[in-house]
């Protein structure tokens, strides 16, 4: 079968700075793969250019084997993608379950729906449903979001994410903000969602983090894939060197390891 999502060679610049050079990515449905690079190493660009956010120079995109065009982040999500990026992207005078169903809201049936009522009831339940499977710890579903701390919103961009996603889930750093336990609880997240048969690529710069819930480790360095290696069997030592440089892997750029 081929990867669910993969990217062929794709370039993009910005002036003279070469952002993605030739870059190459794929992911299986129900993997989880870490997106690994030193800062400027074209991760994040990756992963904007694989949803929407981002045209590209050159390059092509396939899903499911065949060749698209992603222009849009409605477009992504309308095929089952959702990003949480570094920044959240929450509107901070919304509360959580707000968030969760911006542009999505669940109206009221019968007529109420029709002159514009929502049923939030029913987006309430649904977003405390998915608090208690992340195990998070957001203090109020009332409150405005901007009040809240960096772990609590990091936890609220989460679950939207998983909420919505059904093929694919972009983590850019989802542990950055978080204590030891919220951690534990995303990673377990992780899991369950790849064991729902949703692909998850993780951007971390927790080695550690990625060798525990990862298949496969695709690093990024300058702009473009240096070297596609198994989770298993791999140290912490040699994604650093793969990352730096300092351990040549390009022959170990292939799909082994791929589940």
């Amino acid at each position: 079968m081929p990867p669910l999502l993969e990217a062929r060679g794709l370039s993009r610049s910005f002036g003279h700075v070469r952002a993605l050079d030739n870059a190459s990515f794929d992911i299986n449905a129900g993997e989880v793969v870490a997106l690994i690079g030193d800062n400027g190493a074209g991760k994040s660009t990756m992963v904007k250019a694989l949803t929407g956010n981002l045209p590209v120079d050159s390059g092509e995109v396939l899903f499911d084997g065949e060749q698209v065009t992603i222009t849009t982040p409605h477009q992504a999500s309308e095929m089952g993608m959702e990003v949480v990026y570094q920044d959240l992207a929450l509107a901070p005078h919304l509360n959580p379950v707000q968030n969760m169903f911006l542009g999505r809201e669940v109206s009221r049936k019968g007529l109420l729906g029709v002159l514009g009522f929502m049923d939030e009831k029913t987006m309430r339940a649904r977003a405390e449903a998915g608090f208690r499977e992340l195990g998070g710890t957001v203090r109020s579903l009332t409150a405005q979001v901007g009040a809240m701390s960096g772990g609590q919103r990091q936890q609220i961009a989460i679950v939207r994410a998983i909420t919505w996603a059904n093929r694919i889930v972009f983590l850019d750093e989802p542990t950055a903000a978080l204590g030891v336990v919220q951690t534990k609880n995303v990673l377990d997240t992780i899991k369950r969602v790849r064991d729902k048969g949703i692909a998850v690529v993780l951007i971390s710069h927790s080695m550690p983090h990625v060798l525990e819930v990862a298949e496969r480790v695709q690093v990024m360095r300058l702009g473009t894939r240096v070297a596609t290696l198994p989770a298993k069997g791999t140290t912490v030592e040699q994604l650093v060197g793969a990352m730096t440089g300092a351990l040549d892997f390009s022959n170990a750029d292939s799909k082994e390891g791929a589940a």
